[in-house]
């Protein structure tokens, strides 16, 4: 993507379209063409995860292409519905439609107004543990969420864990075609993954025939989902000609392209009408985490991206293009968005040079839509499935529970809260993982590292700031070293690594200045860092002494009646 010159326009499109060069168009093309022969097949297979009806698939993946082609600030990211989304509308939005949506428009103003507001940050307080627990844990229950479509079984509850003892009961009632022809797709979407990621490069200086089959080859590897699903819906066609059909198939849908209308703020039930506050009642805590999730995904996968490919983001910018992309999606009757990793992989490999590849991805999902929906009838839920579980395989990180025990075995606590609770309710895992991430957080400013050495005065360094939790904590380490000491010696606070002090704390020194000088004991500061000088001579503490470095005030200290002058 071309740099561009500060001040930066107000609209990121106009940033790379003034300097659009010829020679990136075909690049561009080829890219949005393969991240739509993706898309698709995976639109239709997520909105299966998502429990609602096909089409709705569809009608998720061409809004973000476009309004992230003129609002995005990463070339290759692709917004779209992803398993991650999908699983957590498949919580909130409750099988209907109209939740969905709605779930939509919501999300996408909360996350426009954290845009404007640079709220932001606030996703930083999901540590790493917590993403990586989810993640693992949502792999896990979406694999297993369609394996009910790989044997074609039929009436297995949505919750993991009985839908682990119902498919264990009836496993008996697998049917023999679904069965062979899921893990026939699994195996052939994992070779061909395989094959792609030990396709060597392409040389330019090669023999034609050699660059011609490294392109069909790289082509079949990117387009792996649509060739599986293609595969696998005529075979389909060819038992429903023979007059037998041992697939379950995927149904009519309707065609035609969404129309375009504001999000439903009620819904209407056989015995009533469920009413807007009753809806937002209904979908509870989703609607925090929904468009918590979906910044996360799509800021974590932008600046990724960004890194690897040598250039920069705008976070806040990013955030707005996801909320304008959710609130426009309601209209066409899209459920909520964000970005895909594996889409925007396909995306990168493909050379894409600006985000305008998004236009092809949306164009080919609109012509689809009008166009080939009535062939979409013949395609096996085994297949779908299998396009699925292959999309999220990845994202179980195994090795990431051996890191944290050779690297930081605390981090293991809110990992496995995360993930084992994530298999009861999703929203539980996520939120008594951020707890715990957050009490740990507390735990290390509430105890702060503090070193004391003994020489001709005790020294005394906290590791941190100072905040009032470590006050009575930093209080007791001093009191307790200094009283105990013998002979009886000043005390030195050094504060060279303290860059910021609250009231609290100023106050607790006061209390700590005070005892020590009932027990004829001195205290003193030095190194002090210019904001915390400042707050500590305002509060004007009784007996305050400070030195710029630790030599001088030892040399001070040393020098009072009654204490032997020794080096600090």
């Amino acid at each position: 993507m071309p740099g561009s010159r500060c001040p930066l326009p107000a609209l990121p499109v106009l940033r790379w379209l003034p300097r659009y060069s010829r020679a990136w168009l075909p690049l561009d093309v080829l890219a949005g063409l393969a991240v739509g022969l993706t898309a698709v097949p995976q639109a239709l297979a997520y909105a299966e995860l998502a429990g609602l009806p096909l089409q709705y698939g569809l009608y998720s993946s061409f809004m973000g292409c476009f309004v992230y082609c003129l609002l995005g600030t990463a070339k290759d990211v692709t917004l779209g519905p992803t398993a991650i989304m999908s699983l957590l509308v498949s919580s909130y939005a409750f099988q209907q439609p109209a939740y969905a949506v709605l779930l939509a428009f919501l999300s996408g103003c909360i996350q426009l107004a954290m845009g404007l507001l640079r709220l932001g940050f606030l996703l930083d307080f999901i540590s790493c543990p917590v993403i990586k627990g989810f993640t693992s844990a949502a792999s896990i229950t979406i694999s297993f969420n369609q394996v009910k479509n790989i044997l074609g079984l039929q009436g297995i509850p949505r919750q993991f864990f009985l839908q682990l003892y119902e498919t264990l009961r009836r496993i008996g009632e697998t049917r023999a075609g679904d069965a062979v022809l899921g893990l026939s797709c699994l195996a052939a979407l994992a070779g061909l993954r395989a094959m792609k990621s030990h396709l060597p490069q392409a040389v330019p200086t090669a023999p034609l025939a050699v660059r011609i089959s490294h392109l069909v080859v790289w082509i079949c590897a990117t387009a792996r989902n649509a060739l599986v699903v293609l595969f696998a819906g005529l075979v389909a066609y060819s038992f429903q000609v023979m007059g037998c059909q041992p697939f379950r198939l995927t149904g009519s849908i309707p065609q035609g392209l969404p129309p375009f209308r504001p999000p439903p703020f009620s819904l209407a039930v056989p015995n009533g009408t469920v009413p807007f506050p009753s809806m937002l009642q209904d979908m509870g805590v989703g609607l925090a985490v929904v468009p918590l999730m979906g910044l996360l995904e799509s800021v974590a996968i932008a600046k990724a991206f960004a890194s690897q490919n040598g250039y920069r983001i705008d976070p806040s910018q990013e955030l707005l293009a996801l909320g304008v992309a959710n609130v426009l999606g309601s209209f066409v009757s899209s459920y909520p968005i964000t970005g895909s990793f594996g889409r925007t992989a396909v995306n990168a490999q493909s050379g894409v040079c600006t985000p305008a590849g998004g236009l092809v991805t949306g164009a080919l999902v609109l012509l689809s839509l009008a166009y080939l929906t009535s062939l979409f009838y013949y395609i096996p839920k085994a297949a779908l499935a299998a396009v699925i579980i292959s999309a999220v395989v990845p994202m179980f990180d195994a090795g990431i529970f051996r890191r944290l025990w050779r690297v930081q075995k605390l981090d293991l606590v809110p990992l496995c809260v995360t993930f084992l609770l994530c298999f009861w309710e999703v929203q539980y895992g996520i939120v008594a993982g951020v707890l715990v991430s957050g009490l740990l957080l507390l735990h290390s400013i509430a105890r702060p590292p503090i070193k004391v050495s003994e020489g001709a005065v005790l020294l005394v360094q906290p590791g941190s700031s100072l905040h009032f939790p470590a006050v009575e904590h930093l209080r007791n380490s001093v009191c307790s070293r200094a009283l105990a000491a013998s002979p009886a010696r000043p005390v030195l606070l050094d504060c060279s690594h303290v860059s910021s002090i609250d009231y609290t704390a100023v106050l607790g020194l006061a209390e700590l200045l005070q005892e020590l000088h009932r027990h004829g004991l001195s205290l003193a500061f030095c190194a002090l860092q210019e904001p915390v000088l400042q707050v500590l001579l305002s509060a004007d503490l009784e007996g305050f002494q400070h030195f710029p470095s630790r030599e001088e005030a030892g040399e001070a200290l040393a020098a009072l009646p009654g204490w032997e002058r020794r080096e600090v």
